[in-house]
């Protein structure tokens, strides 16, 4: 792969159309100022003092964030939002981003996801997280709103290059990705072989047919039933693509990824950044270049080098999930192509 080829995938990447299904989050990113801590007068307590609030679409809106900064043309986020003040937070988020949000539906019956993260902000320092609050839907996806999202999804890929699946939610069947939809996902990539089906979840990517998948090595590992400190990552990535009936990769932390396009495994190397990293939403990045990458026509050692490079960027953004845009991709390309020649040259 050299800067010629990189360019011809990223100047497709405008006029790609993409959907994504799954759990879309709020990320609340609430900043706290330490030196205006009071005490609470009823409690007796500690009352921290928020300064600043962030507002971003989250876990598969992570996903979609990338996209939007890549230059996909047309996105089409798929799932729900409750009625309610996170809700508003969200969509109007991703209204921001310019999206159409035809598919994402709004329901009375559930709470919107959302991750609340406090951050102390302190002078000369980088944001410091302390615990997170969690809201999540904690019992099934009612049966009205999974045969709705099950018909816009069919109809969707009809006219859209790929599909990407994001499932965020570990208590089963309470996201968006439950046991049927899952299945309604294997039979679209039965039925549709020339289009890209991509998924990523937590909990369980070994429930997963007909689709790309990009677990991590433990992930996967579980998924299959080994041990993923006595069985090599060539054996397990080769295992997860027999498994999913579809070319697999699997992500191997700062060593970067290992891709098994079903003929020949490669690792690709990850580029090791100088400084502090932040690796919230590293591998919802790396989804977003390989998938957009692989629906503009890349071989899948190529999508999975370019998912990879955005994940290097967007790691070193400090205290919020980051975003890599076209020119940093080929920035960060320059810098890898110097680092590992060889590896450019067998992709």
């Amino acid at each position: 792969m050299d800067t010629q080829r990189l360019n011809e995938i990223l100047e497709a990447f405008p006029r790609l159309s993409l959907a994504i299904i799954g759990d879309f989050f709020l990320d609340k990113y609430v900043e706290i100022d330490p030196t205006r801590s009071e005490i609470s007068l009823e409690t007796g307590l500690e009352a921290r003092q928020v300064v600043r609030i962030r507002s971003f679409p989250g876990a598969a809106g992570t996903v979609l964030n990338n996209l939007v900064a890549l230059g996909i043309g047309q996105l089409f986020p798929m799932g729900f939002t409750g009625v309610d003040g996170e809700g508003f937070d969200l969509r109007r988020g991703l209204r921001q981003r310019g999206v159409d949000l035809a598919d994402l539906l709004e329901s009375s019956d559930r709470m919107t996801p959302t991750y609340t993260k406090p951050l102390i902000v302190e002078p000369d320092k980088p944001p410091r997280e302390i615990e997170r609050l969690d809201i999540k839907n904690r019992t099934p996806l009612p049966r009205p709103l999974e045969d709705a999202l099950i018909a816009r999804m069919k109809q969707r890929l009809q006219t859209c290059d790929g599909l990407i699946i994001a499932d965020q939610v570990e208590e089963a069947n309470c996201g968006v990705i439950t046991d049927r939809i899952r299945e309604e996902i294997a039979q679209l990539g039965e039925q549709w072989l020339n289009k890209i089906l991509f998924a990523d979840s937590r909990r369980r990517i070994g429930l997963f047919r007909h689709v790309i998948v990009k677990p991590n090595v433990t992930e996967a590992a579980r998924a299959l039933g080994l041990n993923a400190d006595q069985t090599s990552p060539e054996v397990i990535v080769r295992a997860m693509a027999h498994l999913t009936q579809r070319p697999s990769c699997i992500t191997l932390g700062p060593r970067g990824v290992l891709a098994f396009d079903g003929q020949t495994v490669l690792h690709i190397p990850g580029y090791i950044n100088e400084g502090p990293i932040d690796i919230v939403g590293a591998g919802d990045s790396l989804t977003a270049g390989m998938a957009g990458a692989l629906c503009a026509g890349a071989t899948f050692f190529e999508g999975a080098l370019v998912g990879n490079l955005v994940a290097s960027i967007t790691v070193q953004q400090i205290g919020i999930t980051g975003t890599a845009s076209p020119d940093q991709v080929r920035e960060r390309f320059r810098e890898y192509h110097e680092r590992f020649p060889q590896v450019c040259e067998k992709i």
